[in-house]
C-alpha cells in the first residue's frame, strides 16, 4: 500500500515539468558543496585554499555540510507546496477520492513523499560528504569518520519538519504563491513574537526560550552554525581577545520538539482535509 501511494505521487511529480526541474536543481545544488574545495585565493602574498581550512575534515564535515545544504531546502518546499496546489487546480484530489482513495490515504501519500524527499536528501548529503571527506580530510580513522553522525539525523528531522509545515500550508491555503508567502510571513511573525515578549512581557532570556519552541525556530536550532568551530576562526577570535564557547551538539529534546511539530502539521493537514468539502 505504501509503495503504491508513493509511486502515485512520484508519477504526478515527474509528469509536472516545473516540479521535475526544481527537484533536479535541488539535488544538483546539494553536490555544489564540492565547489568549496576548488575555492582558492592567490593574490600576491595572500594565498588561501578553503579546503585546507579544515571544512572537509572528519567529523566536522558532517556539521558543516548538513548546515549548508539545509539552506537549499526551499527548492523542495516549492515542489511540495505546488504539489498540493496542483491537486486543487487540476481537480486530481477529487478524482483520487472518486477512484477510491480515502482522505487518510491521500494525506499518507503526501507525507510519504515528504519522508522520501527528506531521506533521499540525507543519503545524498552522506554520500557527497563521505567522498569529500575521504578526499580532503586530515583524519581518516574509522572511529573519527563515523563520529558526529547525529548531524545527519538532525538534518533528516529538520527537513521532515519543514516539509511537513509546507505541506500543511499547501493544504490550508490551496494556492502555492500564497502558501509560500505565508511561510515567509510566519518567519517574520516568529521574530516579532520574540521581540514583543522580550520588550514588553518577559526577560529577553525567557523570550529566547519561548522562541525556541516555535516551529521554524525549533527546526533551525537542530543544527547550529558551524563556522565558529573552525580553528582559523577561533585563532582570529583569540587574537582579538574573544573566545567561542557555543553548544554545537544535537540534543534529543530538540529532535523530539521538531517531531512534535511534524506530527501536529500532518494531523492538522488531515483534519482540514477531512472537514473540507471538495
Amino acid at each position: 500500500m505504501m509503495t503504491r501511494l508513493l509511486q502515485i505521487e512520484f508519477i504526478k511529480l515527474w509528469n509536472n515539468r516545473s516540479s521535475k526541474v526544481l527537484i533536479l536543481a535541488y539535488f544538483i545544488l546539494l553536490t555544489s558543496i564540492a565547489l568549496f574545495a576548488s575555492i582558492k585565493f592567490d593574490i600576491g602574498p595572500v594565498k588561501f585554499h578553503l579546503a585546507e581550512q579544515g571544512i572537509f575534515n572528519f567529523p566536522y564535515i558532517w556539521h558543516f555540510n548538513t548546515f549548508i545544504t539545509a539552506l537549499f531546502k526551499l527548492f523542495l518546499a516549492i515542489v511540495i507546496v505546488s504539489m498540493m496546489s496542483n491537486e486543487y487546480s487540476n481537480k486530481t484530489i477529487k478524482q483520487n477520492l472518486i477512484d477510491g482513495l480515502s482522505k487518510k490515504e491521500f494525506i499518507a501519500s503526501k507525507f510519504l513523499t515528504v519522508v522520501a524527499f527528506s531521506l533521499l536528501s540525507t543519503i545524498f548529503v552522506f554520500i557527497v560528504s563521505m567522498i569529500l571527506g575521504l578526499a580532503y580530510s586530515d583524519f581518516n580513522e574509522m572511529s573519527i569518520i563515523f563520529s558526529d553522525l547525529e548531524f545527519l539525523l538532525a538534518f533528516f528531522v529538520k527537513l521532515l519538519g519543514f516539509f511537513s509545515f509546507c505541506l500543511f500550508l499547501g493544504i490550508l491555503v490551496k494556492r502555492s504563491a500564497f502558501a509560500l508567502g505565508f511561510l515567509i510571513l510566519w518567519m517574520i511573525i516568529e521574530q516579532l513574537i520574540y521581540g514583543f515578549l522580550g520588550w514588553k512581557l518577559v526577560s529577553w532570556e525567557t523570550a529566547s526560550t519561548i522562541k525556541s519552541l516555535l516551529p521554524l525556530e525549533s527546526m533551525a536550532n537542530l543544527i547550529n552554525e558551524p563556522f565558529s568551530r573552525l580553528k582559523a576562526v577561533q585563532s582570529v577570535a583569540a587574537q582579538m581577545g574573544e573566545r567561542f564557547e557555543f553548544d554545537y551538539g544535537v540534543h534529543w529534546y530538540e529532535i523530539l520538539l521538531v517531531i512534535f511539530w511534524t506530527t501536529f502539521f500532518i494531523y492538522s493537514s488531515y483534519a482540514i482535509l477531512k472537514k473540507r468539502d471538495l
